[in-house]
């Protein structure tokens, strides 16, 4: 068998365990989901789960940073007249619409996991688009790391405190804490009004 059929069998075999879990997830909480129930939702061999990953934690955080890509890609991040802007309110709107997931994971120690452990994950994906946003200017990449790991952080944050209070403001309000609190940190920092 060729390494690329391998790889795309591989991939897909990843995929159908991390969609298993997230359907899991809207009828059960992460707590009480077993790699038994995923296994079984996802049609695979225990071995199969095995030789993927160790835990339903690992599951999860990889999981999780498919679904970083997607929500970074609600984040805006653009210059305008020297003054850097980061719109977060897609993030937001995109974490309301899928609250029964999130509101699964942050009943249960899911979404301390993510917290934890998608931190890293996010803070590297958010340093590379800074990183590709700067470039040109004189930054060192040591400020960007520390930029990108206190964005990351602070979002994520936001977000669990968000879910587990239940969503009490709109996405465009939380965009707008977003603003005051983390961004002129940001601004100052790369050198932005």
């Amino acid at each position: 068998m060729s390494q690329q059929t391998q790889d795309r069998r591989s991939l897909r075999t990843q995929h159908a365990l991390i969609d298993a879990l997230i359907a899991l997830l809207s009828i059960k909480h992460y707590d009480a989901i077993s790699i038994q129930d995923i296994v079984e939702k996802a049609n695979v061999g225990r071995s199969t789960f095995y030789a993927h990953y160790q835990t339903k934690d690992d599951l999860l955080i990889m999981g999780f940073g498919r679904v970083l890509d997607m929500l970074l890609g609600f984040v805006v991040l653009n210059e305008t007249d020297n003054h850097l802007e980061l719109d977060t309110t897609a993030l937001f709107q995109h974490a309301s619409g899928h609250y029964e997931l999130y509101k699964t994971l942050a009943w249960g120690s899911g979404l301390d996991i993510l917290t934890r452990d998608g931190h890293n994950s996010l803070s590297l994906k958010v340093q590379d688009r800074l990183t590709q946003f700067m470039k040109g200017k004189e930054i060192s990449s040591e400020t960007l790391s520390i930029l990108s790991y206190h964005l990351a952080g602070s979002l994520l944050l936001l977000l669990k405190w968000w879910m587990e209070n239940k969503m009490p403001k709109s996405p465009e309000q939380m965009n707008e804490i977003v603003q005051q609190l983390v961004m002129p940190g940001i601004r100052a920092t790369l050198g932005f009004i």
